[in-house]
């Protein structure tokens, strides 16, 4: 195992060859419109018209917490919606929106998805935004679920 690879940088840009996946995390309210989402919507619209329908259509599909989509954007290049986040943020929340277990259940998809493709992951700190979830908890599920197997998985700090 060589462990996870940390970069600055943009991972909407992910670096490197070969096919790629852009994993982050949403919430299960069907609420797209703030944080790395929309550095996401700016460069494709296909991920987020997937995640509005998928969860639109929820009662005829497998959307919910643990669940994973994957949306291709590119010939190599794909973006994996994760439902990781129950309810978001609000004046009157108490607790974080983050579900590590949820997170957890969709790496395990996600981990399938990307040996089926032969793919590299790349991602910001997924779950550690908006979701306000600790990369103390979400690495380590993301070492056993990818690293473990074998998967490249780069995480980019934004900024300088």
């Amino acid at each position: 195992m060589t462990g996870i690879t940390y970069v600055r940088g943009d991972a909407t840009a992910p670096q490197g060859k070969g096919v790629k996946i852009i994993v982050h995390v949403v919430n299960d309210l069907g609420g797209w419109g703030k944080g790395f989402v929309l550095a996401l919507s700016r460069r494709w619209p296909e991920p987020e018209a997937a995640y509005r329908s998928w969860h639109r259509e929820r009662a005829h599909n497998d959307f919910g917490l643990g669940a994973a989509q994957f949306v291709q954007v590119g010939p190599r290049l794909w973006v994996a919606n994760m439902v990781g986040q129950r309810g978001i943020r609000t004046g009157r929340s108490t607790g974080a929106p983050v579900r590590y277990e949820a997170i957890d259940a969709a790496l395990g998809l996600l981990a399938g998805k990307a040996e089926e493709l032969g793919a590299s992951v790349h991602m910001p700190r997924i779950g550690c935004g908006l979701a306000g979830g600790k990369w103390s908890r979400v690495g380590p599920l993301v070492e056993g679920r990818l690293v473990g197997r074998g998967i490249p998985v780069t995480v980019y700090d934004f900024g300088a």
